[in-house]
């Protein structure tokens, strides 16, 4: 009796893990939502337009901007890393193909390999951003024990201001209000760059769908002179907040995204 009870056991045990392990399988359609995006970045010719047109209107309002720069005024601008100016999509792309979600473990090594390429255009703006005098600040979420291998990347793509004093990480806080504050507080800042809208200002973090429009909207003026966006369909804080920044299995998500849709 003993035997069969354990086995019985063994058995329902064995379901269990099946029924877990079914809940988290990609559902039908799930790793084209990952491929593709990733795919558009990598080989799509409107996505290096967007970027040109990014870097060129940046460069068009500075110039503008420089006529008003006074003699003794050290002027500076912001920008963001990933898919601001290093390309990281090879990492995402090498997830897929080994059907891996993203984990710390592998975004470290991606980031010591120092092997992320420019975002089309970054390199010829922030050259010549730094031949105006102007100082560049990389604010961005990597950790700050990953300043090192970052700065090695920079500088193999030849970016101005590749040190450790214009690199200001994360200090386990997703919010860049601190560190933005810290390069105003010593220069005027006369542009911010970045692919998700936590690179401007804080008056989107954790701001649900509706939030986010009405604050894009209340910036209106901003956009394309003092705040500048690169495209980045493959992650940021417009999927967080469809899933109200909560970690959720695939089928939530799934049925979320639906959810969301507007349709006739």
């Amino acid at each position: 009796m003993k035997l069969i009870i354990a086995f019985a056991n063994l058995v329902l045990t064995l379901n269990a893990a099946a029924q877990d392990t079914t809940t988290m399988r990609p559902l039908p359609g799930e790793e084209s939502l990952k491929q593709l995006p990733v795919l558009w970045q990598q080989t799509a010719a409107e996505y290096r337009a967007l970027c040109y047109q990014a870097f060129n209107i940046a460069q068009l309002r500075l110039e503008k901007l420089l006529k008003t720069k006074k003699k003794n005024e050290h002027w500076a601008i912001i920008t963001d890393l990933d898919e601001t100016i290093l390309d990281n999509s090879y990492a995402e792309a090498e997830l897929i193909k080994k059907n891996k979600d993203f984990n710390s473990a592998d975004w470290k090594y991606w980031v010591n390999k120092a092997a992320a390429t420019e975002v089309p255009g970054a390199s010829k703006f922030l050259q010549w951003v730094h031949a105006q005098g102007i100082s560049v600040f990389y604010i961005s979420n990597r950790d700050t024990s990953q300043v090192n291998a970052t700065i090695i990347n920079l500088k193999k793509l030849k970016l101005p201001d590749a040190d450790t004093a214009h690199t200001l990480f994360s200090a386990n806080t997703p919010s860049k209000e601190t560190r933005r504050k810290a390069v105003m507080a010593r220069y005027k800042v006369v542009q911010l760059l970045g692919d998700n809208l936590n690179d401007f200002t804080a008056a989107f973090q954790y701001k649900d769908l509706l939030e986010r429009k009405t604050e894009t909207d209340k910036a209106r003026e901003e956009w394309g002179n003092k705040f500048i966006v690169l495209p980045n369909s493959t992650y940021g804080d417009w999927e967080n907040a469809l899933y109200h920044y909560e970690r959720l299995k695939p089928a939530q998500k799934d049925s979320t995204r639906k959810a969301t849709l507007i349709g006739l």
